[in-house]
C-alpha cells in the first residue's frame, strides 16, 4: 500500500504540485543479455512535397532577404535539426514520390518545368527544390538522404538513371549531366525506397504484382561495385496487412532487398480524425490506443519476417509514423497542417520506446513529417520558427542512437477508459558509447501519476534526468509562446544500490542518465 502522502502529492523538481492518485509500475533491466544496437536510423525524419514542408518550411529560396538561409534553406531549421542529430531524411514523398520525375528538378531553375501536386492541394510547384538542393541540404545537416523512387508513374530507366546521376563517379551520360549541373563528385546515396505505398497511392497494386515490379526495378538499380552497397527498401504493409509482408518475404530475393517498410499512424477514426488541440478525454485514449497498436504491429510483422529471415538480415523500416488529426481551421485541407500538444509527445515517447525495444528487427524509421505537416518537430510562420513537444522528445531520446539495447521487462499499471485499457507506462533503456546508461520512461495516463520501481541489474553511483510535461495535457507551443513546453531538469529519481524509484507525473516523458557504475 502507498502512503497517504504519496497518494495525495507528487512533487516535481520544476516546482509544480500534482494531486492525482498514484499507481505502481515495476521494471527489470537485464544489461548483460543483449548485444543489439539501437540503430540511429530509427530516429529518421520525412520531408515530402506536401503543404508547407518543403516550400516555406525547409526552403525559402536563394533570393529571400528576410529569413537567414544557406542556399535557400532556413538556417534556424538547419540548426534545430542538427540539434536532433537526425540520422536520415526521406524525400520527396510519400504519395508525391510516385508522381515525381527527378529530371524536372535539375539544371537551371528558371528552365525547370512546373508540376501540379495532384495528391496534396492541387498546387503548382516550380521544381526549384530538386535533387541537388535536397542532397546538398543533407550534407549541411550531416545526415544521410533516403530517396523514394518513382515506381507508380515512372519507368525502370528513370530510376536507374537517378541512381547513376547521384552515385556514379566515373564517366557516364548521367554523371556527365551531374557535372554539367555543377556537381563533380557523387553524393553516394545509400538508402533507396523502391516505390511508396504500392497498395494505395503508389498504384493500388496487389502484393504479388508489386513483388514482381520490385524485382524488376531493384535489378536495374546498380551500385557498380557488386557489394550490395545500395540499401533498397520495399514498399511494405499498410498497418495490419500481414499478407503483404508474407508475400514480399516469400517473393523478394535477399540480395535485392535490405528493408521492408511499414506505415502506421495513430488515428482516432479515418473518417473523423478530430482536432489536434481540442480533443476529448475519450479521443485522447483512442489516440493512445492506436499508437500503442504499433507494438503489436511490429511484433506480428517481425514474426512473419522471422520465418523467412531468422538471421534478421532484412530490416523492418517504419518509414511513416505519427499522429494524424484534422487540419487547423482556415488552412488548406490538402496541406495537413496541425498543431502539436503533449498528446503528440506521448505518441513520440511511446513509439520510440517500442522501436528501441525491437531494435533487433526495426533498424530504421521516419517520423511524418519534419516541418508544418502532421506530427511535425518544427513549425514555421514567416520569420518565426518553433520547436514542438515532439521535437523535445526526440532531442531527449537522441542518447539512444547507436547505443546498446538493454532488454527490460515491465509490469505496468493500466490506463483505463470505459472498460478498455492499455499500459500506462512504457520504457526503453540503453548503454551509450560513453559508458553511461539511459532509461526513457513515458506515462500516458492524463490524470494518474505512476510510481515506478526499477531493478537496474547493477549498481550506479549517480542519476540525473530531464522531464517533459506541461500544466495541461492540451498545451502546445505557438508563435506567441514558443517555449511554453520544453524539457526541465528532473531530480525526482532516488537511487539505492541496484534499485531506483521515481514518480512519473501524468502525461510526462522522463529520460534518466545513470553513471559511475560500481
Amino acid at each position: 500500500m502507498l502512503s497517504k502522502k504519496n497518494q495525495l502529492l507528487t512533487v516535481l523538481c520544476i516546482g509544480a504540485l500534482w494531486g492525482p492518485a498514484t499507481s505502481q509500475t515495476s521494471i527489470q533491466l537485464s544489461p548483460k543479455e543483449s548485444s543489439v544496437l539501437i540503430s540511429k536510423h530509427i530516429y529518421g525524419h520525412f520531408a515530402e512535397h506536401l503543404g508547407r514542408c518543403i516550400y516555406d518550411g525547409f526552403y525559402v529560396g536563394e533570393g529571400n532577404t528576410t529569413i537567414p538561409h544557406t542556399n535557400g534553406v532556413r538556417n534556424d531549421v538547419l540548426s534545430a535539426l542538427k540539434e536532433l542529430k537526425i540520422p536520415n531524411l526521406r524525400w520527396p514523398g510519400g504519395c508525391f514520390a510516385d508522381t515525381y520525375h527527378w529530371k524536372d528538378g535539375i539544371g537551371p531553375k528558371g528552365s525547370r518545368p512546373s508540376i501540379v501536386n495532384n495528391w496534396w492541394g492541387g498546387v503548382t510547384e516550380d521544381n526549384s527544390f530538386g535533387t541537388h538542393d535536397f542532397l546538398n541540404m543533407c550534407e549541411l545537416l550531416e545526415t544521410e538522404p533516403y530517396l523514394a523512387g518513382n515506381v507508380g508513374s515512372g519507368e525502370v530507366q528513370e530510376l536507374a538513371d537517378w541512381v547513376q546521376y547521384v552515385n556514379f563517379e566515373g564517366r557516364s551520360p548521367m554523371s556527365d549531366l551531374r557535372r554539367a549541373n555543377g556537381r563533380d563528385r557523387p553524393w553516394n546515396v545509400k538508402f533507396w525506397g523502391v516505390g511508396n505505398e504500392a497498395w494505395g497511392c503508389g498504384g493500388h497494386m496487389t502484393a504479388a504484382y508489386y513483388s514482381d515490379i520490385y524485382r524488376k526495378y531493384a535489378t536495374f538499380m546498380s551500385d557498380w561495385s557488386n557489394t550490395g552497397g545500395l540499401y533498397r527498401i520495399a514498399s511494405g504493409a499498410n498497418s495490419a496487412d500481414y499478407n503483404w509482408t508474407e508475400t514480399l518475404m516469400q517473393k523478394l530475393p535477399k540480395n535485392l532487398v535490405k528493408g521492408i517498410a511499414l506505415h502506421h499512424y495513430a488515428v482516432i477514426d479515418w473518417n473523423k480524425k478530430g482536432s489536434a488541440i481540442e480533443y476529448t478525454d475519450e479521443q485522447y485514449f483512442k489516440t493512445m490506443k492506436s499508437a500503442w497498436f504499433m507494438n503489436e504491429l511490429v511484433e506480428k510483422h517481425s514474426a512473419i519476417m522471422d520465418k523467412y529471415d531468422p538471421k534478421k538480415e532484412v530490416a523492418l523500416v517504419v518509414d511513416e509514423w505519427g499522429g494524424w488529426y484534422e487540419v487547423e481551421p482556415e488552412t488548406n485541407p490538402g496541406f495537413l497542417y496541425q498543431q502539436n500538444t503533449m498528446r503528440d509527445a506521448m505518441i513520440a515517447g511511446m513509439t520510440l520506446n517500442i522501436f528501441n525495444n525491437h531494435a533487433e528487427r526495426v533498424k530504421m524509421a521516419n517520423l511524418a513529417q519534419t516541418i508544418n505537416v502532421l506530427q511535425a518537430v518544427i513549425l514555421t510562420k514567416g520569420e518565426k520558427m518553433i520547436k514542438t513537444p515532439t521535437f523535445h522528445v526526440m532531442e531527449m531520446y537522441k542518447v539512444h542512437q547507436d547505443a546498446q539495447l538493454i532488454p527490460l521487462q515491465i509490469n505496468s499499471q493500466s490506463f483505463v477508459w470505459n472498460g478498455e485499457e492499455i499500459p500506462a507506462v512504457s520504457a526503453s533503456a540503453s548503454k551509450g558509447q560513453n559508458g553511461k546508461t539511459y532509461v526513457s520512461l513515458v506515462n500516458i495516463d492524463p490524470k494518474v501519476a505512476q510510481k515506478v520501481e526499477l531493478n537496474l541489474g547493477g549498481s550506479y553511483a549517480g542519476v540525473s534526468g530531464r522531464i517533459l510535461t506541461a500544466k495541461q495535457l492540451r498545451d502546445f507551443n505557438d508563435f506567441d509562446d514558443a517555449n511554453r513546453i520544453q524539457p526541465q531538469a528532473f531530480s525526482g529519481a532516488k537511487l539505492s544500490k541496484e534499485r531506483l524509484s521515481l514518480s512519473l507525473p501524468p502525461f510526462s516523458v522522463v529520460v534518466l542518465e545513470l553513471n559511475g557504475k560500481k
